[in-house]
């Protein structure tokens, strides 16, 4: 109890001094006033009273604290998991990339181990930790690609939080030729983006947190994310944001579109956004909101300019098995027009299971099950359940 205790109230403050950070701002307001209207046009039409995947469910056996983050998407008519498995401690360090597979989105095996961070926790290993994995098909090489995060790890300190920093994206490649390679085994290729001397201002301590390739045209953009987790931040951006890269192909070379960045579909925060291109020629993405029962969603008409996040409650529909919401994996377009979002969520049993909900599209003037987060100006806390969904995986602080 006294840990708990200690662990909110650090967190409280920790919301205090970042709520008075975050009310001096915007003196690049702008940044956020020029993205497009949000368009509030999804609502949910069913889905899995309860997680898909549970603790104790098989494959879960040596998993100690659930899962987070990386993709969802259907494949040959199955539906497929790539995420991260939290299984050991420390418990954000010591991680593995492992692929599931369902048929229906309720029953799933999981497959195979794609990596497993070494833990250190020291600092010295720059794949101490790893992160994100997400797969793609590469039309030009014939052969499943996939990229993910790994950072370094050591204990917080007061400068900052370095339960995982310095993030890099690696890309790898199945050494398995044509679509039969999903499963890999998968070997590194490189670093395609890391921080550095063409980082942004707005990018912080965590390094890049998180990226997403897509294709527009004959070009690919990609969504790549960075975290102010250091104490001493820029108070012109909000402390959790996500940018675009451009490439001439998958394989790079990356590049930051700074001109245009960062892409603030929300004055607060914003986190991993996947994107998919929808039959119609638009393209939609959907991203971590950080708030306990909303995840966020945009659309876009070229891939490049989008609108502000929208956001869809889980409660008004489901009973609340989750404690906090995490991550949405992916809008998953389905044959009867409907979509299909997977989601990890934690328990009250500090473990990290899967969601599953359907949307469907509405009259963009129903607003009922869709919705915008509070800004700045409006709740602490707001800003505490940031907090919360940031250190939700500390509890021994």
């Amino acid at each position: 109890m006294y840990i708990l205790k200690r662990f909110l109230v650090i967190c409280l403050l920790y919301s205090l001094t970042t709520s008075c950070t975050l009310a001096t701002v915007p003196k690049k307001a702008n940044i956020y006033d020029r993205m497009l209207p949000a368009r509030n046009i999804l609502e949910i039409c069913g889905g899995h009273q309860g997680p898909v995947i549970k603790q104790g469910d098989p494959g879960t056996e040596d998993n100690k604290y659930g899962f987070e983050g990386g993709r969802a998407f259907k494949y040959k008519g199955e539906y497929h998991l790539f995420t991260a498995e939290l299984i050991g401690d420390p418990i954000i360090v010591k991680l593995r990339l492992a692929h599931w597979k369902s048929k229906d989105g309720i029953t799933w095996k999981r497959l195979s181990t794609l990596y497993e961070s070494s833990g250190d926790h020291t600092g010295v290993d720059p794949r101490a930790s790893l992160w994100a994995p997400m797969p793609y098909y590469n039309e030009k090489e014939k052969r499943w690609n996939l990229f993910y995060v790994a950072y370094r790890s050591k204990p917080n300190d007061p400068t900052g939080w370095y339960e995982g920093y310095e993030g890099r994206i690696w890309r790898a490649v199945s050494t398995v030729d044509g679509y039969d390679g999903l499963d890999g085994p998968y070997e590194d290729v490189g670093v395609i983006l890391e921080p550095g001397p063409d980082s942004d201002p707005w990018e912080g301590l965590q390094g890049t947190d998180s990226f997403y390739a897509y294709q527009v045209g004959s070009e690919w953009y990609g969504f790549y994310g960075s975290a102010q987790t250091q104490t001493d931040v820029n108070p012109d951006y909000p402390k959790w944001c996500v940018g675009l890269v451009k490439a001439p192909e998958m394989a790079g070379p990356w590049k930051r579109c700074s001109e245009m960045n960062p892409i603030k579909f929300h004055p607060v925060f914003a986190e991993n956004p996947i994107v998919v291109k929808l039959k119609d020629g638009r393209y939609s993405a959907t991203l971590d909101g950080g708030t306990p029962t909303q995840f966020g969603y945009s659309f876009s008409d070229d891939g490049i300019h989008w609108a502000k996040a929208a956001f869809v409650d889980l409660s008004l529909e489901f009973d609340q098995w989750w404690t906090l919401m995490r991550t949405p994996l992916g809008l998953i377009p389905e044959d009867d027009g409907t979509y299909t979002v997977f989601y990890t969520a934690y328990t009250k049993a500090n473990f990290a299971s899967v969601g599953m909900v359907k949307l469907r599209q509405i009259d963009p003037k129903d607003h009922r099950l869709s919705g915008d987060l509070p800004t700045t100006n409006n709740s602490i806390l707001f800003l505490f359940s940031l907090s919360i969904s940031k250190y939700q995986y500390f509890p021994k602080i």
